[in-house]
């Protein structure tokens, strides 16, 4: 047990969203589980921002990259094993008991990053002045009470020419057609209450956030699941899922 395994809270995190997501912690690393759309997604996310990291940060050494809201550490563990040193914090402590365990059943191999887990919010690591060359926030976004502010705080986190990484939903018709009557009462791919469609985020909605925070729009690009959603692409369809990456100049 470590010493600050508390369930933490801010302001930016809802009790109510760190519950649900608590609450499947154990299954979270089956990738036939209730998580299934993450798993099948995830190469495509780490690909996508492995290649966009900071290129004068990695001649320098490996990156220091922050995975917020890191669940069991799917994320995490993939920026890991491409070589960058990562935190990975939730809110969560069944989650991030879930990531340690996994992490010492399945050791990262040789080559690969240091990665670490944190019990915490992201108004703790400002508060004590931490900067990472990239801060991740995955399907995270359209979970908080205060978007704009999650933003800032992610840019407040970011070294100088860092990046900041976001990938969410578009409110749109089509995400709650697919997103979420689909994925969760039709299909079961994710367990029901994951979402509220209300709080999805547009892109244009997103790039103002970033823009607030100081941060510039460098890339966007949509994220598209195959028909039975095993295998994700990139694409220029923004309707449903989509990733972004900013610049702190």
């Amino acid at each position: 047990m470590h010493d600050d395994d508390a369930q933490v809270t801010g302001a930016s995190v809802s009790p109510e969203e760190i519950a649900r997501f608590a609450a499947i912690a154990r299954e979270w690393w089956d990738p036939r589980g209730p998580m299934r759309p993450l798993h099948a997604m995830n190469p495509l996310r780490i690909g996508w921002i492995d290649r966009r990291l900071p290129q004068r940060a990695r001649k320098q050494g490996r990156l220091r990259v922050l995975d917020l809201g890191c669940g069991a550490g799917l994320a995490s563990e993939a920026l890991a094993r491409a070589g960058h040193d990562v935190l990975g914090l939730d809110a969560a402590s069944e989650g991030v008991a879930a990531a340690r365990r996994h992490l010492e059943e399945n050791p990262l191999p040789p080559g690969s990053g240091s990665l670490a887990y944190r019990v915490g919010s992201a108004e703790t690591l400002v508060e004590e002045g931490a900067a990472f060359d990239a801060v991740v926030g995955l399907e995270i976004i359209e979970h908080v009470t205060d978007p704009a502010a999650f933003v800032a705080m992610l840019a407040r986190l970011t070294a100088p020419q860092g990046r900041v990484f976001v990938s969410t939903m578009n409110r749109t018709p089509r995400s709650f057609a697919f997103a979420k009557i689909g994925a969760e009462y039709v299909m079961r791919l994710l367990p029901i209450g994951t979402h509220d469609w209300k709080k999805f985020v547009t892109p244009s909605e997103l790039g103002a956030y970033g823009r607030r925070a100081g941060l510039q729009l460098e890339a966007m690009a949509g994220m598209t699941p195959d028909l039975l959603g095993n295998h994700w692409r990139e694409s220029r369809d923004l309707g449903v899922n989509y990733i972004a990456s900013f610049l702190k100049s």
